[in-house]
């Protein structure tokens, strides 16, 4: 064959298959522009619209049910605040007038003898009742033997007391002076009392005694002693 014939054919052989590769290529890069402009061309088309100053939506979007459901929530099932109230002002205490009468929380009652002693023969148990008045006046109160009373027991028995077989009125009131101890003192002559004043009360026997003092509601420290 002729040289210059071969030398023709290759170089068509040549190109066409750069033109080839050429197209296929171009093809290639066609694709992938259409399907990158075909995937966002919706969202910013919507988007563009929205954001438009001039454009009008048609419809109006609907709301997040789970943002209106819990708005709603909140709104429905959120508790009152609680209405503050004045405080209630503390009742007025009248402030005590010198000479009323002794409140029990202001009187301190005791007594002195009769503990844990010993009286033999013909010695008589011996006590000493104190009213102490520790509030913040002067107050009045009633120290009379029915009153005031001191007993005297052993066990369920009761042997004496100075509210029995009282001449007179047997009340006795008394100024007490904040501080100033009231003293009743008082000798045992070791008999019986009774309410019905009997002319020849019995003597108590051996054993083991209590004394009391109390006044109301008022109660001292007992005392416990022994005749022999």
């Amino acid at each position: 064959m002729d040289p210059d014939t071969m030398r023709g054919d290759g170089a068509d052989v040549y190109w066409r298959r750069r033109m080839s590769v050429l197209v296929g290529v171009l093809v290639v890069v066609a694709v992938v522009a259409w399907a990158c402009s075909s995937g966002g061309s919706g969202p910013e088309r919507s988007s563009s619209a929205q954001s438009s100053p001039g454009a009008k939506s048609s419809a109006t979007p609907a709301p997040d049910p789970l943002l209106a459901g819990l708005r709603t929530l909140a709104m429905g099932t959120a508790s009152p605040s609680p209405t503050p109230t004045a405080p209630k002002p503390s009742p007025t205490v009248r402030p005590k007038r010198p000479g009323d009468p002794c409140a029990a929380e202001d009187l301190v009652l005791s007594m002195q003898g009769g503990r844990e002693q010993i009286y033999t023969g013909s010695a008589r148990p011996s006590f000493i009742a104190t009213l102490v008045n520790i509030g913040p006046v002067m107050c009045t109160a009633d120290v009379g033997p029915r009153a005031l009373e001191i007993r005297i027991t052993s066990g369920a028995d009761r042997i004496w007391s100075t509210a029995d077989c009282v001449s007179g009125a047997g009340s006795e009131v008394r100024q007490l002076p904040r501080g100033v101890p009231y003293v009743r003192s008082l000798e045992w002559d070791r008999r019986r009392s009774s309410v019905d004043c009997r002319a020849t009360p019995a003597a108590a026997l051996p054993g083991t005694y209590v004394a009391t003092v109390r006044m109301g509601g008022l109660r001292a420290p007992k005392g416990v002693f022994h005749l022999r």
